[in-house]
């Protein structure tokens, strides 16, 4: 079975919403051989990561760039995980008040850096999500899982 692993730091309502709709996307029934698993940023592992398949990576735009939570998790997984996981398919949701682009920029850096493969195209957030924001979010995760599925 493919595991889908979705990595979070969800520290608002806009946020828990973008990845309620990535988790509803990416369990879709039309996959049972897909597996997602939801972990926050702060709390998931190298093993967590070399136990994945692929990965969706939601985080608020904090001062410019990702959470200092999701910096964690990167800083803690990269070299465990480096040789392990690349060519693996990634995703990035990001939600922000006023901007996004930083954190978009620094993710897509790192994970250049770890050689994923970009699966879709970053959802990026800015203000309240509205339907077509939650959809983008539902779009992304099943795009990841379906990756993985064959």
């Amino acid at each position: 079975m493919a595991r889908v692993l979705v990595v979070h730091h969800t520290v608002s309502p806009p946020l828990d919403a973008l990845l309620g709709a990535v988790v509803d996307g990416a369990a879709r029934p039309e996959l049972p051989d897909v597996e997602v698993v939801v972990r926050p940023a702060l709390t998931c592992s190298a093993v967590d990561v070399l136990d994945a398949d692929g990965y969706v990576l939601g985080t608020p735009a904090n001062l410019g760039s990702m959470s200092g939570a999701l910096k964690h998790f990167f800083d803690t997984i990269y070299y465990p995980c480096l040789a392990a996981t690349q060519r693996r398919p990634w995703g990035l949701y990001v939600h922000g008040n006023n901007d996004v682009d930083g954190a978009v920029r620094d993710i897509g850096r790192i994970v250049t850096g770890l050689a994923w493969r970009r699966a879709a195209t970053p959802v990026r957030v800015v203000g309240a999500p509205q339907q077509a924001d939650l959809d983008a979010c539902w779009e992304l995760g099943a795009t990841v899982a379906a990756s993985l599925d064959g």
